[in-house]
């Protein structure tokens, strides 16, 4: 019987290595890629994962979500070496720079809204984005744009009617309506790039679902709650997270058929006071018809990007 194949983007650290070692915990006979920019802490993982789970397969390949040629480059090589993908955990992301409001926070501590302000970062965080080498704005092409053409790349080994295929994105309770705008779906004029974004992938989620189903691609979005990465740390020490909030990461997704998922839904991990962990849901503040013009603006501006590196690689 054939491996089931995961590619994981972001897989070196925080979320995405901790995926890993859940993922091979509850089937060690997955074929893990990872999915990584720095390929030098992608093959230590490797190697730490192969001691502790000898039967696995795990394999890499570098990309970098922020560079598309890169993408380009990992999706060929993917796609070059696997007939089918089972799943993608779309899980690679930035918050760049990001920075407290030291008002929000003290006015939310005295408030009844103080439990919802900590899981959902919502109001206390700002970040300053940049324009990347391919013209887009960082912390889109990160988390939302370098992903979808990734997607799109691997449409071959995705769209399988008699074996569904399953994306799941990292997405956020800081997934906000009123940060998102489909006239600057960059976020290229405001400060929440982050809030932003992670309402960018749901909608797109929402928007894949209704384009893809038919074909057997099918995609989620979770929130794995609150918990240390390299984006917490930057923000409170360490010690205040441990007192705020417990870890918890879900693979809930990874054991339930597709076709019985709401694609309205948002999957967060969540725990008790006791330490019990659970799955709730929650509905997203979506509608079809803002997903699907969306979904048509990212594929406007693929033909674009796609006809400028065209124009590109003719002049080199």
């Amino acid at each position: 019987m054939a491996r089931k194949v995961v590619l994981i983007t972001g897989a070196s650290s925080g979320v995405g290595l901790a995926l890993c070692k859940r993922l091979l915990e509850e089937d060690n006979g997955l074929h893990l890629c990872l999915a990584c920019r720095n390929m030098s802490k992608a093959d230590a993982v490797r190697t730490a994962l192969l001691a502790s789970y000898p039967t696995a397969e795990v394999t890499t390949v570098q990309v970098d979500v922020s560079n598309l040629p890169s993408v380009f480059q990992a999706s060929k090589e993917l796609k070059q070496r696997f007939p089918r993908l089972d799943y993608v955990y779309l899980n690679a992301g930035i918050m760049p720079n990001p920075q407290l409001n030291i008002k929000a926070l003290f006015s939310g501590l005295f408030s009844r809204k103080v439990i919802h302000m900590f899981s959902t970062a919502e109001g206390l965080l700002t970040q300053d984005d940049k324009v990347t080498a391919d013209g887009l704005q960082e912390v889109f092409e990160t988390n939302v744009f370098g992903h979808f053409i990734l997607i799109q790349e691997l449409e071959p080994l995705l769209c399988h009617s008699d074996s569904p295929s399953r994306l799941i994105w990292t997405s956020s309770r800081n997934a906000k309506k009123s940060n998102f705008s489909l006239e600057d779906f960059q976020h290229s004029k405001g400060q929440e790039p982050y809030s932003s974004s992670k309402y960018a992938i749901d909608l797109l989620s929402l928007a894949l679902n209704r384009n893809c189903n038919q074909q057997g691609l099918y995609s989620s979005v979770l929130c794995p709650g609150t918990m240390l990465t390299n984006l917490t740390y930057g923000i409170l020490p360490p010690f205040i997270w441990t007192l705020l909030m417990p870890f918890i990461l879900l693979v809930w997704l990874f054991h339930q058929k597709p076709e019985s998922l709401d694609p309205l839904a948002k999957y967060l991990s969540s725990t008790t006071g006791f330490g019990r962990n659970y799955v709730m849901t929650q509905k997203m503040d979506l509608d079809e018809d803002t997903a699907e013009k969306f979904y048509q603006k990212l594929l406007e501006l693929e033909k674009h990007i796609r006809v400028t590196i065209h124009k590109t690689d003719d002049q080199s």
